[in-house]
């Protein structure tokens, strides 16, 4: 199993993010690295912000100027990641996630924002490590069996709820 290490920073103030969040972000990386057999030691950033800096972020690196619920930055290439030579720990990449996004799409689907970060941290881990469903296809079809196979061993399976009601 691979040991992460989980930088966690909170750049907003808009929402106050419950206790226990922490914890739950460093399982949820955790989880998709051992789901993926992710060999030795790892580092990856997580940082809360909100929507104004999301959006930002958005339009600088994707060239949308929108905001949206979470951004991924892998730091490799094919599966190659740099190592950090004084902890000799694979480099991942950065995770930032929206806490007003994410309070919203919880209220929509249903659930509460711990699984919706969770959910948000798992799917950006597996951007990070490679997958991708913004083709669509079997690509967007295996994330999302992943993504969900994630969330039901980390007891936050999705239920019936989960679709909005509009």
């Amino acid at each position: 199993m691979a040991l992460v290490k989980v930088s966690i920073t909170n750049r907003q103030k808009k929402v106050k993010l419950p206790s226990g969040l922490r914890l739950l972000v460093r399982r949820a990386c955790n989880a998709v690295l051992t789901a993926e057999k992710f060999a030795g030691p790892a580092e990856v950033s997580v940082t809360f912000v909100d929507n104004e800096q999301i959006q930002e972020l958005n339009a600088e690196y994707r060239g949308k100027d929108i905001s949206t619920d979470v951004l991924s930055f892998p730091l490799g290439e094919n599966g190659k990641f740099d190592k950090n030579r004084e902890t000799g720990a694979y480099v991942l990449g950065d995770v930032v996630i929206s806490a007003e996004k994410a309070v919203l799409q919880a209220e929509i689907y249903g659930h509460s924002l711990q699984r919706e970060i969770a959910f948000l941290t798992v799917h950006s881990m597996l951007h990070i490590l490679g997958y991708d469903h913004v083709a669509g296809g079997m690509e967007q079809v295996r994330m999302r069996e992943k993504e969900e196979a994630i969330m039901l061993q980390l007891g936050l399976p999705r239920d019936a709820s989960y679709v909005s009601e509009e």
